[in-house]
This record gives structure tokens, sequence and C-alpha cells, in this order.
């Protein structure tokens, strides 16, 4: 890795991103969360929150078990295995279009900030929340967590990060991310689920 950064990835492997639609989208869910682990892995030590850890030790992430009460439980005890003396950054697994340029642009913003976040495309959720080494932070992600990251202390950081801010929650992102199937920067996983779909 090329930062001192521990970044926690929850992944919640069962019935994962039902607001894709009726069937069965863990196929999906899971090809999107190792094309984000995999940049991750290259810009800093990656902690994967998740029932599911074959695939992602495999990736060389270190994984702790999901204690299954939900997604910022989850983030808490990925957030508790880095440890308070390192900086940690939270990632959530639905970004196929990162890069390992934009993480690490992000995270070199993040610096100087005891806490700090970026928003998603919207400006409503959150892609990234980013703690100083000695600094607490507590995950308030869900609806509208972008307004709670700020209210609660977080700095905004602003940057040109299209693929860390376009993460995939429901069916009219998958729409717009199926526009983006031949685009270098989207992870090769993903991609290759939307080829076999179309």
């Amino acid at each position: 890795p090329v930062t001192d950064w521990s970044i926690v990835v929850p992944f919640r492997a069962a019935g994962a991103k039902s607001r894709f639609g009726s069937g069965d989208n863990s196929a999906l869910a899971l090809a999107m969360a190792l094309d984000t682990v995999d940049v991750a892995l290259r810009v800093g030590r990656v902690i994967v929150v998740t029932s599911d850890a074959r695939p992602f030790v495999e990736l060389g992430a270190s994984v702790i078990a999901d204690p299954g009460a939900g997604l910022n439980a989850a983030i808490t005890a990925g957030l508790d295995h880095a440890g308070l003396g390192t900086a940690r950054a939270v990632l959530l697994g639905d970004h196929p279009a990162l890069t390992p340029t934009e993480l690490a642009g992000a995270l070199a913003a993040a610096g100087p900030h005891p806490l700090s976040f970026v928003a998603d495309a919207e400006g409503e959720g959150t892609a990234l929340t980013a703690a100083a080494p000695g600094v607490p932070q507590a995950p308030l992600f869900g609806r509208g967590s972008a307004g709670s990251h700020r209210a609660a202390g977080f700095v905004p950081l602003v940057g040109a990060w299209p693929g860390l801010r376009r993460d995939v929650d429901t069916a009219a992102d998958l729409a717009g991310l199926a526009d983006l199937a031949g685009v270098a920067d989207l992870g090769p996983r993903t991609r290759a689920w939307l080829a076999a779909r179309a």
C-alpha cells in the first residue's frame, strides 16, 4: 500500500442490494465490493467487515466478522479493529468506478483534518469518511448521512472524484452504470457482470 491509511469496507453478504428490485442481486453486490476493495488495497490497508470472508481474503484484505447489527455497527467493528493509532477511512463497497488515483487523492485531502467526509454525487449520502490518528469517528451512515456527518463535525471534502462519488444503491443507479459498461474505469468484475446480463 502507498499510504498509512486503514480503510474499512463493510459488505453485507445476505440480502445485498434489495433496492435493485426483485431477484438475487448478491452476485452483482459481491462483484462491486470486490472491485472496490481491489482498488482500496492499492492505496492502503483494508479491513472488510462481512460474513463472506473467503473472496476478500483471496484479494489480500484483512477480514473480520460482521456483528450482524446493521451497517454502522459493522463499520464500528472495523474501526475498532483498525485501532485509534492509525488514520482510518470508511468506504462503502459499492463504488465500482473508483480508481486508486481518486481514492489516494481523497485521502490526501482528508489528511489535514481531524474528521472529514466525501458526499455522494447527489450530496445527500456519504461515499467516504476519514479520521486522523487518535481521533474517534462515529459512523452515521444511512438516509441523509452527509448532513449527519457534517453536523457531527466532519469537514466536507471537495475534489474531482467521480468514481468515488458514484455509488450504486438503486435500480436507477444500476441503469446508469450499464451505460458506463465500456469505460475503462469500471471495475472488471462489475463490467463482466453487466456484460453477462446484456
